[in-house]
């Protein structure tokens, strides 16, 4: 019987030599080259010369240039080249005081640009005043609008993104909560709200995802209780222990339509809201049962008729004085969605009273 070799198939009495000895080493088809250490350490500074160099070229402030680690450059360099594919040379955003600090501290808000899949592209310098952070430290968090938002607005917003970029040029609006500075943290209590209304606009023919960006303005939303700031968008009105006007500022007539003297008389109840009747009762009792001079004030957030029989929404502070029996309530104007926003605030953190109207 003839017994083959199961490497070369060839009867083993006709050869021997085909298996390998013991002892010998098997060639390998390929060996990785190692890299020495001083190869890798002229890799290590080659690269770090280049991140120097584009850091030389970023359009921010030497200072800014000076904190930047290496991951934050990058994340700089690919706004800086997002940008530029996404605007014309002849009309892209200025960066940084180019633009010109007196025109941005004019605006409500910062201006905020972003790509079809959320991309940061451009945010104004003047974001520091809304929340206390600069372009480039809000970049530290990451490069999406998603990494300086709150974690429970991602769906919300992404639904938002998602329909203005169905219908361009359609406005949408949302509101949510960003990161904040420390100090803005002390003062705002964690994250602001901020109203983000824009629109998906295409900056380059033909129309397509690479060319369209979302453009938009951002302004704070005041917290409860509302920031001190403007009186602009306020009015006082004084009423006795059943609500009815006794005096009112003449500033009413700028916020209401009325005239001072028509609402004389009248009842607080007799301008609000139908389906707001029963918040401002609960209100009304609320600073009804205080103790009166010196009790803090109730606040809500309601909807008053105009004299053009529009609908205002107002924030109202009432506070009842003891030694006059009156209460005297302070009402600052809303824009919608911030009333929506306020609302909706004050209900998770109200219980809700059984109590009738």
């Amino acid at each position: 019987m003839t017994i083959f070799c199961s490497h070369c198939h060839r009867p083993l009495q006709a050869e021997m030599s085909c298996l390998p000895r013991r002892g010998k080493e098997v060639p390998r088809a390929s060996k990785p080259f190692r890299s020495t250490k001083s190869a890798s350490k002229a890799r290590r500074d080659q690269i770090n010369m280049e991140l120097q160099a584009l850091r030389s070229l970023l359009p921010i402030s030497a200072r800014e240039k000076e904190r930047l680690s290496y991951l934050h450059t990058m994340a700089l360099v690919c706004l800086q080249l997002r940008g530029a594919q996404l605007f014309p040379p002849d009309c892209a955003p200025p960066a940084g005081p180019a633009l010109g600090m007196e025109l941005l501290s004019l605006l409500p808000g910062f201006l905020l640009v972003l790509s079809a899949d959320g991309k940061l592209v451009y945010i104004s310098e003047n974001v520091a005043q809304v929340l206390g952070l600069s372009m480039v430290e809000l970049l530290a968090h990451g490069d999406t609008v998603f990494d300086i938002l709150d974690q429970q607005a991602h769906e919300d917003v992404r639904k938002k993104l998602l329909l203005a970029q169905e219908e361009p040029g359609k406005e949408v609006m949302f509101v949510c909560e960003m990161r904040t500075s420390k100090a803005f943290q002390l003062q705002h209590g964690g994250k602001r709200a901020v109203v983000v209304r824009g629109r998906f606009t295409a900056l380059r023919w033909p129309p397509s995802r690479s060319t369209t960006a979302f453009l938009a303005l951002c302004t704070p939303v005041r917290q409860l209780p509302l920031d001190a700031g403007s009186q602009d968008d306020l009015f006082q009105s004084t009423h006795s222990l059943d609500m009815t006007f006794t005096d009112a500022t003449e500033s009413v007539t700028y916020h209401l339509g009325y005239h001072r003297e028509e609402l004389m008389g009248q009842s607080w109840y007799s301008l609000l809201h139908p389906e707001d009747a029963d918040l401002a009762a609960s209100q009304h009792r609320a600073v009804g049962e205080s103790l009166g001079a010196g009790a803090a004030a109730d606040t809500a957030v309601l909807r008053v008729l105009r004299r053009d029989s529009t609908w205002a929404w107002l924030h109202v502070s009432a506070r009842r004085d003891g030694g006059i029996r009156s209460i005297t309530c302070t009402s600052r104007c809303l824009r919608e969605e911030e009333a929506a926003y306020l609302r909706a605030r004050q209900h998770r953190h109200t219980p809700r009273s059984t109590a009738p109207p």
